[in-house]
């Protein structure tokens, strides 16, 4: 280690403005102090300013060293004292641990044009296929972000860890915390997957099944997590407003696609249940588009089930709001931004479809979502289950990925674009592919 120096980034809540002191960035700065005290939509931002931001040439295959500089874990490591090829020497490390646990660590995964899929559509479709990454989704990347940070700044304490997931979460946190002999607390619904709940036993999670109480809304499972996290866990979860950092993590997807040389899109379509995907995908398109690596910003939408869809009912009000009081759309957004719970509250029944995966009862990262949608002319759409299967169906015969209905949901949002007009015939479009097909 050497001298400490004053971290490159800055880390400020998008809703009330508070901003970290250099104390706190160095940690658990996971959580604006002031959630929970008013309707503000507090969510941890990482603002990064690029004159600050070393400038690091590497094509290695690790996401998590090639995109170091922008990790908060690096920049806190550097910060610190810590050299960058010991930070690399900790990546692999990490790496390594997660390898020998799921027989595979973070890597670039495949984006490639799906030319059979896209002749049967009639579009030029790319496809970005996380179903070979760890556990099988792209979760491992949100966490393995937060895991790296932990590594960074930790000492002898090691508080146990907890998320709320249905399904691909609560693997790849599973698996991350076995790497790293970590107690974790996972909260999941009565309904899991059985080769799920399985899974979770043999890696050594504390699985805590949560039944929905009548007149208590929301999701029981984040209610259970809200309850370990005030005893003490940390949240290592994927959900931006429980923890900014699981954001970041989830930008080396979209910085794979735009290193691998792929043309420009017309198109990108991502499924949305918490709103962590969508999120990180914004928020990277509109970087490489600011930065000057993108000639334009792709048009980004958006698609939910017919079981669940707090996304598109959240829209649908804002844009109703908008056009009431005449604002601006930034004005609006800060509107949205002050006044949560008159856009985003827990979806009344309990959700269901066949795409499990993002039934969320709440799009937590809903007002990043939002924005990425204004400001790229996108749009939320709504799959019935009829879709979800076709697309799944379509995925499986014409590329040979073994995708799930809630990987494959990004599809089934092309496919209702497509109906809708949004989408035109021979249009370049890209989606991801992130769920492996389970049973």
């Amino acid at each position: 280690m050497t001298a400490r120096t004053p971290p490159a980034l800055r880390l400020e809540c998008a809703g009330c403005g508070w901003t970290a002191p250099d104390a706190e960035i160095l940690r658990y700065p996971f959580r604006c102090p002031n959630a929970g005290t008013d309707d503000v939509d507090h969510v941890v931002t990482r603002r990064l300013e690029p004159a600050n931001v070393a400038a690091i040439e590497s094509d290695d295959p690790n996401p998590f060293v090639r995109h170091r500089a922008l990790c908060t874990a690096w920049h806190t490591a550097r910060a610190l004292g810590m050299s960058d090829d010991a930070y690399v020497d900790l990546v692999r490390t990490l790496n390594d641990k997660v390898a020998a646990v799921d027989g595979r660590g973070f890597h670039a995964t495949p984006f490639s044009p799906a030319t059979t899929l896209g002749q049967r559509l009639g579009l030029e479709i790319w496809v970005k296929d996380e179903t070979g990454s760890v556990s099988g989704s792209h979760k491992g990347r949100h966490l393995m972000g937060i895991l790296l940070y932990l590594a960074v700044v930790e000492r002898r304490e090691r508080p146990p860890l907890a998320i709320a997931s249905c399904g691909n979460a609560a693997l790849a946190a599973a698996v991350l915390a076995r790497a790293v002999e970590r107690a974790l607390k996972v909260f999941v619904p009565p309904h899991a997957e059985a080769a799920v709940l399985e899974t979770l036993h043999a890696l050594g999670a504390d699985v805590v099944p949560c039944p929905r109480v009548p007149g208590r809304p929301g999701d029981p499972c984040m209610h259970g997590f809200h309850d370990a996290v005030r005893a003490g866990a940390l949240p290592f979860c994927v959900q931006g407003n429980e923890n900014g950092l699981t954001i970041e993590g989830g930008e080396t997807l979209v910085e794979e696609m735009l290193a691998s040389g792929a043309p420009s899109f017309d198109h990108v379509v991502v499924q949305v249940g918490g709103g962590a995907l969508a999120s990180a995908c914004m928020q990277a398109f509109a970087r490489a588009a600011g930065d000057g690596r993108l000639s334009r910003m792709p048009r980004i939408h958006t698609v939910q089930t017919e079981g669940a869809w707090p996304l598109r009912r959240a829209w649908g009000l804002w844009q109703e709001h908008r056009r009431h009081t005449g604002m601006s759309r930034d004005d609006a957004l800060r509107y949205a931004s002050a006044h949560r719970s008159e856009f985003m509250w827990p979806w009344p029944e309990e959700p269901q479809s066949i795409a499990e995966g993002i039934l969320d009862d709440e799009t937590y990262d809903w007002l990043a979502v939002v924005r990425g949608m204004a400001e790229s002319d996108g749009v939320p759409v709504v799959a019935d289950e009829a879709t979800l299967r076709e697309a799944r169906d379509l995925a499986c015969t014409h590329t040979g990925i073994p995708v799930s209905h809630t990987g494959a949901a990004g599809l089934a949002g092309v496919i209702r674009l497509q109906r809708d007009g949004v989408i035109n015939a021979g249009e370049r479009v890209a989606v991801i592919f992130s769920g492996v097909e389970r049973s």
